[in-house]
């Protein structure tokens, strides 16, 4: 892993977050086994464990982390106490002036701490200082907590999302979009 270097190690700090940006094998494997805990353990009653394994496999394996970096994605992990707690992954669109929040997990340990708060709030902090004007990101519509969640955080729902994405499945989101003050 890199020091921070899209997200001003400062705000991370003062954030109380130990976050590092993921760009090493290892670091790579750390998400993919994060990722595995937290979905197996979220979605599991809400989309059943044979479409968790399939996306588990399909987006979030070490390969297909990996293709998503180089294709552009930035993955962070995020530490408590030295202990990977989180990992969230995003998308910049400048000729949009948007960010598409592509992954955003917290551990159930650290769940309703305020980490997802604060990964929004340094999310909007790096938005501000790219000149871009609109996060958004897609949740799964039986997700009611994510919901809650994203609406606390001034996300407003623009819509419903169904994506086919193979093996007999699909992703039915909504999707959220925040609007930021230019400064």
């Amino acid at each position: 892993m890199q020091a921070i270097n899209d997200i001003s190690e400062r705000h991370a700090e003062v954030m109380g977050l130990d976050i590092r940006r993921v760009t090493e094998p290892a670091a790579i494997e750390t998400v993919s086994g994060l990722a595995g805990n937290i979905w197996r353990d979220h979605y599991m009653p809400i989309i059943g464990d044979r479409q968790v394994e399939y996306m588990l496999n399909r987006f979030q394996s070490p390969a297909a982390i990996g293709q998503q970096i180089v294709a552009g994605y930035q993955y962070f992990l995020l530490f408590r106490d030295l202990r990977p707690a989180g990992y969230f992954a995003w998308l910049a669109d400048t000729a949009n002036r948007s960010l598409h929040i592509s992954k955003l997990y917290v551990d159930k340990t650290w769940q309703r701490s305020g980490l997802g708060s604060r990964i929004i709030a340094v999310t909007e902090q790096y938005c501000q200082a790219k000149g871009l004007r609109q996060i958004w990101l897609t949740v799964n519509r039986h997700n009611r907590s994510a919901i809650d969640f994203y609406l606390r955080n001034g996300f407003l729902n623009s819509g419903e999302v169904v994506q086919d994405i193979g093996g007999g499945f699909a992703m039915d989101d909504y999707r959220m979009v925040k609007a930021l003050q230019p400064r």
